[in-house]
């Protein structure tokens, strides 16, 4: 990106503080996110490849051959194979090393750029540094971006500066004058998170994410902004988030450190008897025959002779040590690597993406996977939202009845509504409940409330490039299917600015006036706005997860609540992801005096979450019910039976999922992993440490009952003075499934409920974890590859998947919809689920196979041609002769 970047540094007076030392020396941009250098190179890669026994023996063998009374052999028949293997190795490593860099940002025309510094970026420029908007080409100083290569998601974002910033637009000796102060928070890793304060001409500003272009981020239809560098190099957030790369070793290179240790006393024991040897015939028929046969220089006694002729041996014998195992499973690692390159069948044509074998080291792992850890949304599904059902006013929409009023299924003959009324409607769109529309025509209150809440509480962007053409960029598709939804149904969100949102109501365009937006977390699992409408009217408009909202509502609406909740249920059971919306008239006279004390808690540089979220609470309850939204996403193609027959491979499947426990478990069901002919699904949803412990040992009870006896070995692994860590294997006594929310499973993660949540989940035959965060989907996997000695795989296809992918022994990334993240952390991709079954089926288990093969071959070839020098011993008196040429081709070869 450096050759089209075009960027103006100014130099200003600008005070930045930082509360760390820091601060005394400003950061520059330079970064290195590969492994090796220039001058690095060649160290560090000698260093790594003598970790491996062999290559170090051989240099020490090496060493030996340079002793005269000791080398019967040129020191060129081990400098040769050595430096051959050496090289070939390292060759590899560089280009693996190349890969890994070229994947990522080049730097070299960013580096000069130093904390303090103001940046002009032009349209699709990379973000070069952490940088708080000032101004930018756009009405309001508004910049949208794409964090496809931040967090993994495609759609455009946008980001407003400070009104009082906006001004300065592209002035350059405005900028120049600019002196202002920012005191902000040390360098970290959230990248939803910025806490800072902006103090200008004496007034002091609140400073958030929505003003902070983060490196890594690529401008997009925006001419030109101007940002100020407050993170650079590696303390920006991009690289806060990098961590060291580990290259992951297989258990066939740990089993080859082994047998090669075991081939070394194996050597030890042949050398020595061959030693003994020579000190008897030396001392019985040697020392007789010296005017023949003359000791060498020094040697004056057969014992001292037979020490000599111990490493002698060890230099002869040295073919029995193979330094050129390594490079030679490498090739076959690199052939293997190729055939899931070339494999057509894991070729996906409707995007043009093949199987990728991202690193070379890992093709036989896949034969022993024993745990796989899967994301749902993108990775099991489609993650193609499409607005399906939902319920107004207690009443469902979306089914299809006959005129018996029993349910018909919808089928592809099944009528469509016809949208051709409104112009703007998007022509993609199908829904088929005929009667919505007709409630939306007769203008019922409650469904015309329903749709202009989805139509403003959103965080979506519209893009219009011509007359009536709408295309929305929606940070999550599941905002873009609600919006969308209410654009057919006659409410069209039509444009954005930081003040205002306009909607074409019914073919009447309205202006609201936008005056707080209360964010969406994975803590408070909501998101609100509050508008003014034209008519002057305050309203809250929110929705959220069920089980938050539900809590929030007015008590006049429990009738309401229950016919809501039968309908949420339904629409969960058949899969659908749901929300729920409510409302809120507000008086002017609060909301003046709340909104002055959200200014000052915006401002706060000191707990400013805690505050909002004390003002979000206040104001968000009281709550009217409107309804619910379903939306559907599809699973993909062959995901049901990919799934059994993984499972008849005997590998344990667990689902790590950020959705609600209904919809999870309608998955599982769908996806063949949990059915009816189990024992029994195990729901975990305990509030305390201790309300979880005794449902996973209910659970293990059931399933085990013999691990509760005091002959039970593993009451051994409680004690915290055992080392060894690794637990036996247990059997359930039938089919079990366990499924565990994300609240419950942050108490079984805390060190004193680890054990015992490993020891159930891994009795059941499926393990389905809702709700859960990014950290905890590391964690789980981490627990496993603790406790049982098995091969682990995770696989996702989003930016919260990296870290679970990069914890498994294997990562897969799928190349979905939201980006390329969880590709890019990934040691193999493709771009579809089913193709996991090939990968480890076929894949895994012929690559394991034939570096079975190889290594019976190699080693018995070895053996074979070492212990013919060995019996030689016996007949040439122990003398150590051997043909120079041909060990050396032996060795190589």
């Amino acid at each position: 990106p450096g050759s089209v970047l075009k960027w103006v540094v100014l130099q200003f007076l600008f005070l930045f503080y930082r509360p760390f030392v820091c601060s005394l020396f400003p950061q520059n941009n330079s970064i290195k996110t590969s492994k090796y250098n220039f001058f690095t190179f060649l160290p560090l890669n000698l260093f790594e490849q003598f970790q491996r026994i062999a290559n170090a023996y051989f240099l020490f063998l090496l060493i030996l051959q340079l002793i005269p009374q000791v080398s019967s052999l040129s020191w060129f028949t081990t400098v040769v194979p050595l430096v051959l293997v050496l090289a070939v190795s390292g060759v590899k490593d560089a280009i693996d090393d190349f890969g890994t860099f070229s994947c990522r940002l080049k730097d070299d025309k960013w580096m000069n750029i130093q904390v303090g510094d103001i940046i002009k970026l032009e349209n699709n420029n990379f973000v070069t540094a952490d940088l708080l908007l000032l101004s930018s080409s756009e009405p309001h100083s508004l910049t949208y971006i794409e964090t496809a290569e931040l967090d993994g998601e495609t759609n455009l974002k946008v980001k407003q500066a400070l009104t009082v910033t906006a001004e300065l637009g592209e002035n350059l000796q405005k900028l120049t004058d600019f002196n202002g102060e920012v005191k902000c928070e040390a360098p970290n890793n959230k990248l939803d998170k910025f806490t800072g304060t902006l103090t200008l001409r004496g007034e002091k500003f609140a400073l958030d994410n929505e003003k902070m272009l983060l490196r890594g981020c690529t401008i997009r239809n925006t001419e030109w902004c101007f940002g100020l560098v407050i993170y650079a190099g590696p303390d920006t957030k991009l690289m806060q988030n990098c961590g060291k790369t580990t290259f992951k070793r297989t258990s066939i290179d740990r089993l080859m450190n082994v047998l090669v240790l075991v081939i070394f006393a194996f050597l030890a024991l042949m050398c020595f008897i061959l030693a003994i040897g020579n000190g008897i015939w030396e001392h019985d028929k040697g020392y007789y025959f010296q005017v023949y046969l003359p000791w060498a220089v020094g040697v004056n006694s057969a014992a001292y002779s037979g020490f000599l002729m111990f490493w002698s041996y060890v230099i002869i014998l040295n073919t029995v040590v193979p330094i050129s195992l390594y490079v030679s499973v490498e090739i076959i690692r690199l052939g293997n690597s190729f055939y899931i390159d070339w494999d057509r069948k894991m070729y996906y044509p409707l995007n043009d993406t093949p199987a990728q074998a991202r690193t070379t080291t890992l093709n036989e792992e896949l034969g022993q996977i024993k745990y796989i850890f899967s994301d749902k949304t993108g990775t099991l599904t489609q993650n193609i939202m499409a607005f399906n059902k939902c319920s107004i006013n207690g009443k469902s929409y979306g089914d299809m009845y006959d005129m018996a009023g029993q349910r018909t299924e919808i089928t592809e003959h099944t009528e469509k509504v016809d949208f051709s009324y409104n112009r703007l409607a998007d022509p993609k769109f199908v829904f088929y409940d005929h009667s919505l529309v007709e409630a939306v025509k007769l203008d019922d209150a409650a469904t015309h409330g329903f749709f202009r809440l989805l139509s403003l509480c959103h965080t979506v962007m519209p893009e219009e490039k011509k007359e009536g053409n709408l295309v929305y960029q929606a940070q999550s598709p599941d905002e873009g299917a609600l919006v969308t939804a209410a654009r057919n149904f006659g409410f069209v969100f039509r444009a954005r600015t930081p003040e205002t949102i306009t909607v074409v109501e019914m073919g009447e365009t309205k202006v609201y006036e936008l005056l707080a937006i209360l964010d969406f977390n994975n803590v408070r699992k909501r998101m609100s706005v509050i508008v003014r409408s034209p008519e002057g009217d305050l309203t809250l408009y929110c929705k959220g997860a069920d089980t938050i909202v539900y809590e929030l509502l007015d008590s006049s609406c429990g009738s309401l609540k229950e016919e809501t909740m039968e309908h949420l249920n339904e629409f969960a059971g058949e899969g659908l992801r749901t929300l729920v919306v409510a409302y809120k008239n507000l008086q002017e006279d609060y909301f003046q005096e709340w909104h002055k004390r959200h200014h000052e808690a915006s401002t706060a540089l000191d707990g400013r979450e805690e505050k909002l979220s004390e003002l979000y609470e206040e104001i968000e309850k009281d709550l009217m019910l409107l309804g619910a939204t379903a939306i559907e996403d599809k699973l993909q193609d062959g995901v049901p039976q990919t799934i059994e027959t993984l499972t008849k491979a005997r590998i344990k499947i667990w689902v790590l999922t950020g959705d609600k426990q209904e919809t999870a478990v309608n998955i599982g069901y769908s996806c063949n992993m949990l059915h009816d002919d189990m024992e029994d699904v195990f729901i975990i949803e305990g509030n305390t440490s201790e309300e979880v412990l005794d449902e996973l040992r209910t659970a293990r009870k059931k399933m085990n009952p013999d691990s509760f006896l005091d002959s039970d070995d593993i009451i051994k692994f409680e004690n915290p003075s055992t080392k060894s860590r690794i637990l036996p294997e247990e059997q359930a006594n039938g089919v079990y499934g366990l499924v565990i929310n994300g609240h419950s499973l942050a108490y079984a993660l805390e060190g004193n409920l680890e054990l015992e949540l490993v020891r159930t989940a891994c009795l059941c035959k499926v393990v389905i974890c809702c709700r859960v965060t990014p950290l905890q989907k590391a964690q789980v996997v981490e627990l496993v590859k603790k406790y049982k000695k098995a091969v682990t795989l995770a696989i996702g296809d989003g930016a919260n998947d990296v870290s679970m992918i990069k914890t498994a022994h294997i990562g897969v990334g799928i190349s979905g919809q939201e980006g390329m993240q969880a590709v890019l952390s990934s040691d193999f991709s493709f771009a579809q689920f089913r193709y996991l079954q090939r990968l480890l089926l076929v894949h895994g288990r012929w690559s394991y196979i034939r570096m079975c093969k190889f290594l019976r071959y190699f080693f018995y070839k070895n053996f074979a041609f070492t212990l013919v020098h060995f019996w030689y011993g016996f007949f040439s008196g122990f003398s150590a002769q051997v043909g120079q040429f041909l060990c050396s081709c032996h060795t190589v070869y």
